[in-house]
């Protein structure tokens, strides 16, 4: 199975989906225990919940399993949040902090080398050529980083997350507009919440992609998983009236990050 799938549109906006991917090949699942190959911490359906709400966008969108390799996360293996609790590039446990593979198989350097190789760096190539692409036919090339996560992880944080959880690196990753339009629509939208640069201020390719001077821009959106799934356990199923309503404030979003494109500085 190709590592990641891309769709190209003839729009300004790029939407990334990182962790969407549940491939695990056979030599990484016969080493994962019960409760790594329930995959828990995939982006369940989001890739589907931002399906179609935008014409002209462009996806990449990855197939295989984060427990394969973190697609978000420094290939150093450099951590994002120095001094909070976090996983690497390949995880060794869940967001629970229970582990995910069986006792002597966890993955080894060798493993993260060759997997940095077949899956982390040409998913990346393929995301900076196409903000290349954009970039040279509007003048400037908008990347949306797609993700979401469970409401309540007290390995990682403290009480329930926000809905919508915008990261812009502190306001390095992107013009000023672009993040004060996505935090207002997230704001205003009735019966959610949420915060600019909290918890998630944006990970590997919010950090790494995001060069305003440079006519890149990039956001990250963490969404709360129960804006639309019925539970945030197995089998993690997309509720229909939830992704509905959700769907409306997306669709927003995206819009406006569209329409503010050609009023952004050229490089």
């Amino acid at each position: 199975m190709e590592p990641f799938h891309v769709s190209r549109g003839d729009g300004p906006v790029i939407l990334a989906f990182p962790h969407v991917g549940t491939g695990l090949p056979g030599t990484v699942a016969e080493r994962l225990n019960d409760e790594g190959r329930l995959l828990r911490d995939t982006d369940w359906h989001i890739h589907d919940l931002y399906a179609g709400l935008l014409p002209g966008v462009t996806t990449i969108t990855a197939t295989q399993s984060r427990y394969v390799i973190d697609l978000n996360r420094d290939p150093s293996g450099s951590s994002l949040y120095p001094g909070q609790t976090t996983t690497g590039l390949i995880p060794l446990t869940t967001f629970d902090n229970a582990d995910i593979w069986r006792e002597g198989c966890a993955p080894t350097e060798a493993d993260t080398a060759h997997w940095l190789d077949q899956i982390h760096r040409p998913y990346h190539a393929a995301l900076t050529a196409e903000i290349a692409r954009v970039r040279a036919r509007h003048g400037v090339a908008i990347l949306y980083d797609c993700h979401s996560i469970r409401s309540q992880i007290p390995w990682l944080f403290d009480g329930i997350l926000p809905d919508f959880n915008i990261g812009t690196d502190s306001g390095r990753s992107c013009a000023p507009g672009l993040e004060v339009a996505v935090h207002g629509i997230c704001r205003d939208a009735p019966g959610f919440t949420s915060i600019l640069n909290g918890r998630f201020r944006g990970g590997w390719t919010t950090r790494h992609c995001g060069r305003p001077e440079a006519g890149v821009h990039a956001i990250q959106m963490e969404l709360a998983q129960i804006t639309h799934l019925g539970a945030e356990t197995p089998p993690f199923a997309l509720h229909p009236a939830k992704a509905a309503r959700l769907r409306g404030t997306l669709g927003d979003i995206l819009t406006t990050l569209a329409a503010l494109a050609p009023q952004l500085p050229r490089s």
